[in-house]
């Protein structure tokens, strides 16, 4: 039950400043004061969303609400406050609890940015008012709802029956560092680069009562990428994936953002299947009957709402995409190998952490000849084959591996210490200072001399170009090498709908439909042995490596997956360039 009159310890309501005292408050405070909503993460959502929202985790008004404990754990200019307040009202008016000793427990609400929540503040009251609340009354029900500070900083007592709201999308570059760090030890799922969303799914899951619903409008980037294994795993294990909303392409919002969202509901419950819905039109009686129909006890035989079992699966990525495809996938992923254990390695090129320093033109370069690799880069890569521009990274690796001394390389010597002042500042530099002119990442210069496949991050397609062994690869390609395969047989596979197939499915999509052709995803390609590969086959694959006829492609890789013609119908979809 919560404290009839602080749900939050009272001592972190209003989280001040204490200058040269607290470095954590200090960084609280500061982005209590000075963010903006760029820096805040603020996205508003469409009040016909919010409505969807609110009617998926079952707090409607034909509830009686004012037994229910709502939480908003980042309330902004109130898109999920002020609906779900009105909401409230109009259940307890029907059942005559319209006062503030019904309600005072019903609702915590918590926002960061100051001024923000003054506003809204002033906007609850006169909800209250309207909704025929004394204004005395309105007030103490403010000050016993709403509290100013860092929800995940703050202490909560109570549990409660509903989360809702759109958690802020706020990169960690963008937190500062002493409070980043205080994150990552109260939170198990900070993982990799993981969005600061991530910690508030994981902080609000915590507070939920057993059969408590959470309902979030958010990006769906830690269902499938690496930053989300270990909310995955925390989902998996405790809790069920009742609903998800595919909203790409959907305007959701009042400004358009860069990754797409979906809308979830998790619950704290056991078991269960997932119901599926995508790209829903954003129209209140719509999302009204669409709602009725993902929160039903049976779905209606003529609903288009899917229902999969068994979508959570722990650390691993969570697929939730159409039936066929997934089934093609799963049908593949039980008979051949991944990429990697069919003889293939995936990596990603170089980074250095001051490109303008350690890359230039490779015959200006003026460091000794074994201290330069000739670069290719994304640019180098555009027309779908190599026209090397000419440019090249200064090396300081030796063939062990190790930083070579800077003694025996004078010409090296004195280009680094020129640009002493750029390289060493970087963060690489300053955790190993005697190393301070290595790039972020070993360079090995063996990669050089290999034949590759060059892939760009992002794309609308797979654009996989073959590199014949004259060019180091940049950080913003990823590159396969096989001792197995047949390079150019393996190129044809790579540019087929097979490995799009893969990649769409297990990749978030960028604004515009982009897919991330990154290492994490390439790596879920499954492909034959090639020793199971007969020779004829090997010789088609190759021939058609760098095909425009995408169709006859597609027939040749279906034949080396032993695909039927309803399967083969299904990659032709996913060949575009």
């Amino acid at each position: 039950m919560f404290d009839k009159e602080s749900p939050v310890t009272a001592a972190l309501t209003l989280q001040p400043a204490f200058p040269g005292f607290c470095p954590v408050t200090e960084a609280v405070e500061k982005l209590a004061v000075d963010g903006g909503i760029e820096e805040r993460g603020a996205i508003f959502t469409k009040r016909e969303v919010v409505d969807f929202i609110l009617d998926l985790t079952g707090y409607t008004v034909d509830a009686s609400l004012s037994e229910y404990r709502l939480l908003e754990p980042s309330f902004g200019d109130g898109d999920f406050l002020v609906p779900a307040i009105e909401r409230l009202l109009l259940s307890a008016e029907r059942e005559g609890k319209l006062t503030y000793a019904a309600l005072v427990n019903s609702i915590c609400a918590i926002e960061l940015h100051r001024s923000t929540f003054e506003g809204t503040r002033t906007l609850v009251v006169e909800r209250l008012e309207k909704g025929g609340l004394s204004h005395e009354d309105a007030a103490r029900l403010c000050n016993a709802w709403l509290y100013q500070g860092d929800f995940l900083l703050a202490e909560f007592a109570p549990v409660f029956t509903h989360v809702v709201g759109n958690p802020p999308y706020v990169r960690q570059e963008a937190i500062p560092d002493v409070l980043m760090a205080e994150y990552r030890q109260r939170y198990k799922t900070i993982y990799d680069r993981a969005d600061i969303y991530v910690p508030f799914i994981e902080r609000s899951l915590a507070l939920l009562a057993h059969g408590g619903k959470q309902g979030f409008i958010c990006a769906d980037r830690w269902m499938k990428n690496k930053y989300g294994k270990k909310l995955r795993e925390l989902v998996s294990e405790n809790y069920v994936l009742a609903t998800y909303v595919d909203m790409y392409g959907v305007d959701a919002f009042h400004v358009e953002v860069s990754a797409y969202p979906a809308i979830t509901v998790i619950e704290k419950a056991k078991g269960g299947a997932t119901r599926v819905y995508a790209r829903p039109q954003i129209d209140g009686k719509i999302l009204e009957k669409l709602a009725a129909d993902l929160t039903a006890p049976s779905l209606p035989k003529k609903s288009q709402v899917r229902e999969i079992e068994n979508v959570t699966a722990g650390s691993e990525p969570w697929v939730l995409d159409s039936f066929d495809e997934l089934a093609l996938v799963r049908r593949l992923e039980a008979h051949f190998p991944a990429l990697e254990d069919a003889g293939c390695k995936v990596g990603i090129g170089v980074a250095t952490g001051a490109d303008k320093a350690f890359i230039g033109d490779f015959e200006s370069l003026d460091v000794e000849p074994s201290r330069k690799l000739p670069l290719v880069m994304t640019r180098d890569i555009l027309e779908g084959h190599v026209e090397w521009r000419g440019k090249g990274i200064v090396n300081p690796f030796g063939d062990n591996g190790k930083l070579v001394d800077l003694e025996d390389f004078p010409k090296l010597r004195a280009y680094l210490e020129e640009r002493k002042e750029q390289i060493a500042g970087r963060h690489v530099a300053e955790k190993n200072p005697s190393g301070w002119y290595r790039t972020i990442d070993r360079i090995y210069p063996e990669l050089t001399y290999r034949e590759k496949l060059l892939i760009p991050d992002i794309k609308g397609d797979a654009s996989i170009v073959y590199e014949e062994g004259k060019l180091y690869p940049h950080h913003n390609l990823y590159f396969i090498t096989s001792d197995q395969w047949d390079v150019h047989a393996l190129q044809a596979v790579m540019r087929s709908g097979i490995a799009r197939l893969f990649v769409s499915l297990y990749c978030t999509r960028m604004r515009g439909g982009y897919l991330r052709f990154q290492a994490q995803y390439l790596r879920k390609i499954r492909l034959p042995k090639w020793q199971d590969v007969s020779a004829e086959l090997r010789q088609r694959l190759a021939d058609y490596a760098e095909t425009k006829n995408r169709h006859a492609l597609n027939e040749i890789v279906s034949e080396l997956y032993g695909l039927t013609p309803q399967e083969l119908k299904l990659i032709e979809g996913n060949t575009e360039e």
